[in-house]
């Protein structure tokens, strides 16, 4: 009973050969360069307890690369965010600042939604 692994939040993996293992499992992500994103800035409030977020979503990069610019953006925003399903979602309405801020690192945005 020792050797059993924890699941990892949101495997909903019930039963898996021996040797597979999660590297096997992954797709490969093509990464574009930041000219070829179309990227879509929103805020929502939506599930979230009435508390504004803004969404950043369009991107096809590797997770390090993401890291890295969720950083920049909550640094250039003083705030907190997250990665969700390939989506950045930085906490508060900062939708000029970020729009500004990821044009300025030459990804193509856009506002949108209301």
């Amino acid at each position: 009973m020792g050797n059993r692994k924890k699941k990892k939040a949101g495997d909903k993996t019930v039963y898996r050969e021996f040797g597979t293992t999660d590297a096997a499992l992954e797709r490969p992500v093509q990464e574009l360069s930041p000219q070829e994103h179309d990227l879509r800035i929103q805020f929502s409030r939506k599930g979230r307890g009435g508390k504004t977020v803004t969404i950043i979503s369009g991107f096809q990069v590797k997770p390090e690369t993401l890291k890295k610019l969720l950083k920049t953006i909550k640094a250039q925003c003083g705030t907190g965010g997250t990665i969700k399903e390939n989506t950045l979602e930085i906490q508060g309405e900062h939708r000029e600042k970020i729009l500004a801020a990821v044009t300025r690192l030459g990804y193509r945005a856009k506002l949108s939604g209301g």
